[in-house]
């Protein structure tokens, strides 16, 4: 077989690869959990072994280089120097994985995918499964539906489509609203196909719709009201695009009020604000919902970045790092910051801040620079031909600006079938500069054949290994969901799922817990099981010393032994790095309880109901018993002092 036709293949296996990850992913859920993020890690791997072989199959190999590339390769290698640097191996390396599959298939696309049949067979593809999806939370805004395949995620005002939240519906639909548009209004599409992509579109943003999603819909607004403004200027397109944006103001403005959903959704905006009931001076605020808590959030990743400006917390760090700053209205766990920009900079600080924003600012770039080019030639008539080349590069311009300003309020970027969206329309955008210059191509000699395939095999190896090494840890810890809680059962299978992965110290720490229980159970060995519950909690606090519940899970099994004069210390670190939790505070009170200390116990546990009251069982059902002990101590007190007063 002929080299050229070996290179074909090869290329053709790239797009069935990438499809495959851009396709599995929103249907999985985003690929949120390791197992489905296994299979787009998988596909990746089949990616980089095909470019490899590509580069020697080609008898003159080229790579098309614009200035993004050196950003992204700047901020892999930033990437690499953080990781070695982390506080939490595990997580930082888990990050690592994820940003390391995002800069490889950013690089394949962009040196594989770039021919035009390629652009709209992705194009196409990706606005089709958006219509599916699109249809599928229609179906679940009517129906009240809570399922999502085979889960139930529970209905909050609308649907999500194939994935937990609506609001990652909505960055996933809100991107390629604008690239259907495009196809339909711009492009040199049949007749046929234009009807058929208009009415995916029409679809699409029915399904934004059922999101009710206030992001969503914000982010939608503003790229469509760019994508308009841009058909607008073009005298070509200005009445078909004037007669579309006519016909979605009157279906929004006719149909919106009248949804009961969305009036729900957004009519906290129109009544005053109630009291919030964890603010101990009783003034009114809104941020006692969790639905308006994202201001406080962004302070206190603010708070975050401020430990250390210039390199940030960690890779993923945010999270372990958010206790010590902790709002007192918000006692849940937020996981993220609710805004992609200030988790970013908290993590990453502002050397890997300014190469983000570098990256965005040679996309842009080049996006001018191409944007002429890809216009299509002038008809007899003086005006500009339709080009599906023009409509590719003014859809994606706009699918990125709507999940750029959604990024603001969500954080759809760490759904991994968000990201690989974004990335892959920002490649195929950057590989659109081939039409400006031909100055961005890059010969290979024998030299830089090697050093690819050396990157490419290493990046292959290191991707293989790890998705091995993650794929048993998540066999074992699934077993241990479903063996029986607290149970000897239970810890084997966490054991084994620590040996194939012994950093991670959320593992180690959920087998201290079962043997603490275990102990608390009472029982003969309840010494030796306690022993053996501090020595995991003390490898989960070698592998995550920010984790405020391992010191206070340590504290609490050197009380059981007898051993207070010891405990202290863990108390007071666990209230250190989570001041303002309820949970802590409620150990801390339990604590001194058990060491007799009744006046310092009431103090926690009064602060642990001020904190939460609703679900604080430890706080409220101690307090009344140590306020009973003091009072028996006080009236204890006083009748000695009758005694020895009396003559």
């Amino acid at each position: 077989m002929r080299r050229e036709t070996l290179d074909t293949w090869c290329e053709r296996g790239i797009l069935g690869l990438v499809l495959v990850v851009l396709i599995w992913g929103p249907l999985a859920m985003g690929a949120v959990r390791p197992s489905e993020f296994l299979v787009i890690q998988g596909a990746t791997m089949g990616v980089l072994l095909l470019w490899g072989a590509r580069l020697w199959l080609s008898p003159r190999p080229q790579v098309l280089w614009p200035p993004i590339c050196w950003v992204v390769a700047a901020f892999v290698g930033y990437a690499l120097i953080r990781y070695h640097y982390a506080e939490v191996e595990y997580l930082a390396r888990q990050e690592l994985i994820r940003l390391l599959i995002y800069a490889f298939l950013f690089f394949a696309l962009l040196n594989n995918l770039h021919r035009q049949e390629s652009l709209q067979v992705i194009s196409s593809t990706l606005i089709t499964l958006a219509m599916v999806i699109a249809a599928y939370a229609v179906y679940q805004f009517l129906t009240r539906s809570d399922w999502v395949w085979r889960y139930r995620v529970g209905f909050d005002y609308g649907g999500s489509g194939t994935y937990v939240s609506r609001n990652h519906l909505g960055g996933f639909l809100e991107m390629l609203l604008p690239l259907g548009l495009a196809y339909t209004l711009v492009s040199r599409f049949k007749p046929v196909s234009k009807v058929l992509t208009g009415y995916a579109s029409l679809v699409i943003l029915a399904g934004i719709v059922a999101t009710v999603s206030r992001g969503t819909y914000l982010s939608t607004a503003v790229a469509l009201g760019l994508f308009f403004g841009v058909l607008l200027f073009q005298r070509s397109h200005r009445l078909p695009a004037f007669l579309l944006l006519v016909v979605v103001l009157a279906a929004g403005a006719y149909l919106l009020p009248r949804n009961i959903s969305v009036r729900l959704r957004f009519q906290q905006y129109l009544t005053e604000p109630g009291p919030d009931p964890r603010a101990e001076d009783g003034k009114r605020s809104v941020f006692w919902d969790p639905e308006d808590a994202r201001v406080i959030l962004w302070q206190s990743a603010l708070r975050v970045w401020e430990q250390n400006i210039w390199w940030g917390v960690g890779p993923a760090h945010y999270d372990v790092r958010f206790p010590a700053y902790r709002p007192l209205a918000m006692q849940l766990h937020p996981y993220f910051a609710h805004n992609d920009y200030l988790q970013f900079l908290a993590e990453w600080g502002l050397v890997g801040t300014g190469l983000g924003a570098a990256a965005l600012v040679l996309l842009g770039w080049g996006v001018v620079g191409s944007w002429r080019y890809v216009r299509g030639a002038t008809s007899d008539l003086g005006h500009p031909r339709n080009s599906s080349k023009f409509a590719f590069v003014l859809g994606a311009v706009m699918g990125l600006v709507a999940i750029l300003v959604h990024s603001v309020v969500d954080f759809n970027l760490h759904i991994p079938a968000n990201a690989i969206l974004a990335v892959t329309l920002a490649a195929l955008l950057s590989s659109c500069l081939r039409f400006a210059s031909e100055r961005h191509w890059q010969s290979l000699k024998w030299w830089g054949k090697a050093l690819g395939s050396v990157l490419v095999l290493a990046g292959t190896v290191y991707l293989g290994q790890q998705g091995w090494r993650n794929a048993r840890e998540y066999a074992w810890l699934q077993r241990a969901d479903r063996a029986p809680l607290f149970t000897m059962a239970q810890v084997d299978c966490l054991k084994r799922a620590f040996a194939a992965e012994p950093m991670n110290a959320e593992t180690a720490y959920a087998i201290g817990e079962i043997y603490r229980v275990k102990s608390a159970e009472g029982g003969d060995d309840y010494q030796e099981l306690a022993v053996q519950a501090l020595e995991w909690f003390k490898r989960s606090l070698e592998l995550n010393p920010w984790n405020a519940y391992g010191h206070l899970r340590y504290g609490w099994c050197l009380d059981w032994l007898g051993r207070f004069a010891e405990s202290p210390p863990f108390f007071a670190r666990a209230a250190q790095l989570d001041p303002n939790g309820f949970e802590v505070a409620a150990n801390a009170g339990l604590h001194y309880a058990q060491a007799g200390n009744y006046a310092a116990a009431r103090t926690w546990f009064e602060r642990s109901l001020r904190l939460e009251r609703k679900s604080n069982p430890i706080a409220s059902s101690y307090l009344p018993i140590v306020t009973s002990r003091l009072l028996e101590a006080a009236t204890n007190e006083f009748s000695a002092g009758l005694r020895s007063a009396s003559p």
